[in-house]
């Protein structure tokens, strides 16, 4: 449509004014096209974001093997056994006296075997009374005259009373007690030892000639050669 008041442009005025439109819209194309392809060789040209560094860890020291290392339980296993305590070993039994033991000691004249034992209360009182034994020999009268017993009695003591000879000369006629050791007669109560206060009796420390009785019973005192004293306690 012919806009009022302009002419059409005709013959060679019109062929050069549409060129001169053809060529301004061609460049303007070619202008936006040159932007598009910058804008995105542009981009094509940025380089690619690089991730940042990893920070370096110090590696850890190693660790040293335990010497003593625990070992670890086995459930349902078998509890360990605990260190079982070593029992006491029993008293050792003291060693037969020899024979002629105290001999040398006791002199002369050498006593003869071992005959009778007498056993007295020497003393009551308190919950314990002393017992005493006197070991005898004979029958010998000639023996018993030889060390001062003029009395003409046959069984005697091997030493009189107070003499220095009298206790080498009581161990060669009566030996050692099987449970103490010591010079002396094996006392029991009622057949056993007389190992303390639930035995019923005990061996006096400082003599074992002398017992303790704590208890009633029959109390026996015997030498090496089987000869026994016998005496029967009622408290």
């Amino acid at each position: 449509m012919t806009r009022q008041g302009t002419a059409p442009l005709t013959g060679a005025a019109g062929s050069c004014e549409r060129a001169r439109v053809r060529g301004l819209a061609s460049a303007l194309a070619a202008v936006a096209t040159a932007g598009f392809v910058t804008w995105a060789c542009g981009s094509l040209s940025e380089p690619p974001t690089q991730p940042e560094p990893t920070q370096s860890v110090a590696p850890a020291p190693p660790v040293e093997p335990n010497p003593n290392p625990t070992p670890t339980p086995v459930l349902g296993g078998p509890a360990p056994k605990a260190t079982p305590t070593p029992e006491p070993s029993p008293t050792a039994t003291p060693p037969p006296a020899s024979p002629s033991e105290g001999a040398a000691e006791c002199g002369s004249p050498t006593p003869p075997e071992l005959s009778r034992i007498t056993l007295n209360v020497h003393m009551r009182g308190g919950d314990g009374w002393v017992l005493d034994s006197t070991p005898l020999v004979g029958p010998d009268a000639t023996y018993c005259a030889a060390i001062g017993f003029t009395d003409g009695r046959s069984y005697c003591a091997v030493r009189p009373e107070g003499n220095p000879q009298r206790m080498a000369c009581e161990l060669f006629v009566t030996g050692r007690a099987k449970d103490t050791g010591r010079s002396g007669p094996t006392w029991r109560r009622d057949g056993s030892f007389c190992t303390g206060r639930a035995s019923g009796c005990e061996n006096i420390a400082e003599n074992q000639y002398q017992v303790l009785a704590y208890a009633s019973g029959t109390y026996t005192a015997c030498g090496k050669n089987g000869v026994c004293g016998t005496i029967q306690v009622d408290k």
